[in-house]
């Protein structure tokens, strides 16, 4: 199945996109920021199992909304977008849903292997796969990683904005095929929290309002 690419502008408008996923690790020492391996972001991604935080988004038109994520991996996500704006974004079954309060229709569905979401929802992160990586720099204070699906290069790329060591992730910036850019920056995050199935169920969210 294939989004067409007016739904691709409207998930990237007014549906908000996906977020990357923060893990935290023991406290370490301070050391200076250096260059991270594609190595250990995979590995630090990998280590991702259950997170709930904050989020700030900057969305292509200029506008900017806030609200609160749930990050079950693997393959479950839910962006919960605060008032005025209470639009919810959820991953789960191997979906995308988009649920608009405004419309009482049951939601948009699209597969979650057609998002860029998909690279870091996986059950395995990859970033050294063959073809994946399409960018990786260092600017003397964060590490950032550009990475597209090899087999779907039409939808999209994520970057992934990192510090480090130890590795942390900031910021990520979803690009569209249209050039269009979808800022998130991550907020205050708790790790290895309990998350209950119910938050990620597409058809139980539907049912609760009466879709």
């Amino acid at each position: 199945m294939r989004v067409s690419s007016s739904d691709e502008q409207k998930m990237k408008l007014t549906r908000r996109h996906f977020l990357p996923l923060p893990f935290a690790f023991a406290a370490l020492p301070v050391q200076a920021a250096e260059k991270l391996s594609i190595n250990a972001i995979s590995n630090y991604l990998n280590g991702i199992k259950t997170a709930k935080g904050k989020f700030t988004q900057i969305n292509a038109d200029g506008s900017i909304g806030t609200g609160d994520i749930y990050i079950r991996r693997p393959g479950r996500v839910r962006f919960e977008y605060d008032p005025p704006d209470k639009t919810l974004v959820m991953a789960g079954g191997s979906q995308l849903a988009i649920f608009d309060p405004k419309s009482n229709q049951p939601p948009e569905q699209y597969p979650l292997k057609r998002t860029p979401l998909n690279l870091i929802l996986k059950r395995n992160v990859n970033l050294a796969r063959e073809n994946m990586v399409v960018g990786h720099s260092f600017d003397g204070k964060a590490t950032s990683v550009v990475a597209r699906d090899p087999e779907r290069p039409e939808v999209g790329t994520l970057e992934l904005v990192f510090s480090g060591p130890p590795v942390e992730l900031r910021q990520w910036v979803i690009t569209g095929e249209d050039g269009s850019k979808t800022t998130v920056i991550l907020g205050d995050m708790a790790f290895g929290v309990n998350l209950r199935a119910r938050l990620f169920d597409i058809s139980a969210e539907a049912n609760a309002r009466g879709l």
